[in-house]
């Protein structure tokens, strides 16, 4: 099979792996873009695969809180430039897309774009959107949105450089204070900063788990061929245990006070004010996530060093 500069390419940005061992990679598994990512892991070449990593398009991550708390939702809204992601149309635009996500009953997005657009009855968001577009001048996409509602506790909400990065959390609670809406946003911020995958352990799939350990066992064996199975499977168990730390929100270092983790530091807001407190859920969109921008000299770069 013909490995082409763009497939090395996508390689390199979901891995970090220098453009040569992305080549043998990608040779050595035929092309097959997930065994290629396995393949350099496994020689000690990438850290983890970052598949949702190549940002490109611009727009902003927008939020709506209900005045009680008990409901919130982000909405994503893409569009060409930087320049007009900053334009206060489009973000005015972008707030109306997001109260509309959290005061709508759309379960997907070609509901929500059929729904009566509230900012202007007689309209459906679908033409509300077709006349932004025409208003600003570039194509503009409602790409996403989520709603959490939290009869049991509260929602909040935290928004990240100007709307590159929104989060939106949900916290079970007896008690609703201005100190437990002041945790939850903490948490949201933990979560824009961190980037978890989970709330915790008990939500991570077992195949991911039997996944990574076999990818683990793999990349052990390389380092050290000559250690006995009962020392490499110590060895798996500790850089598992690691990655958890890593990937499952509760188990992260608290940023504003490495002492605890954030599940200690949940435990102690909630036991100060008296509160039965759990982190429930979360949801974090960044701006552009999984989309690609064009990037052709780079491409011309990679051809030119196969010529």
């Amino acid at each position: 099979m013909t490995i082409s500069a763009k497939m090395v390419k996508e390689l390199r940005e979901m891995t970090g792996a220098g453009m040569m061992d992305c080549k043998k990679a990608l040779t050595e598994t035929e092309g097959d873009m997930d065994k290629a990512v396995d393949f350099l892991r496994e020689k000690g070449l990438a850290a983890a695969a970052k598949k949702s990593g190549r940002i490109a398009a611009e727009g902003i991550v927008s939020e709506a809180i209900a005045e009680d708390g008990k409901a919130g939702a982000l909405a994503e809204i893409n569009c060409e430039t930087d320049f007009v992601a900053k334009n206060d149309d489009f973000k005015a635009f972008a707030a109306a897309v997001a109260k509309q996500a959290l005061t709508g009953d759309a379960a997907d997005l070609d509901a929500f774009l059929a729904e009566d657009w509230q900012a202007e009855p007689g309209k459906t968001v679908k033409d509300a959107l077709t006349a932004q577009v025409a208003v600003i001048g570039e194509n503009i996409n409602i790409r996403r949105f989520e709603k959490i509602s939290a009869a049991d506790g509260c929602v909040a909400c935290y928004i990240h450089g100007g709307g590159k990065i929104g989060v939106m959390v949900h916290g079970k609670t007896d008690v609703v204070n201005d100190e437990i809406k002041t945790c939850l946003r903490n948490v949201a911020m933990q979560v824009a900063a961190m980037d978890p995958k989970y709330v915790c352990r008990d939500e991570v799939p077992a195949d991911y788990l039997e996944h990574e350990k076999e990818i683990l066992m793999a990349q052990a064996k390389e380092e050290n061929p000559n250690k006995p199975e009962n020392i490499i499977e110590k060895m798996i168990t500790g850089r598992l245990n690691k990655e958890m730390k890593e990937i499952c929100l509760l188990d992260q270092a608290y940023v504003q006070d490495s002492d605890m983790n954030v599940a200690k530091y949940v435990e102690s807001v909630g036991k100060a004010n008296g509160a039965d407190l759990s982190i429930v859920k979360f949801v974090r969109f960044k701006t552009g996530e999984g989309l690609e921008k064009k990037q052709d000299d780079f491409a011309s770069e990679v051809e030119n060093m196969f010529k």
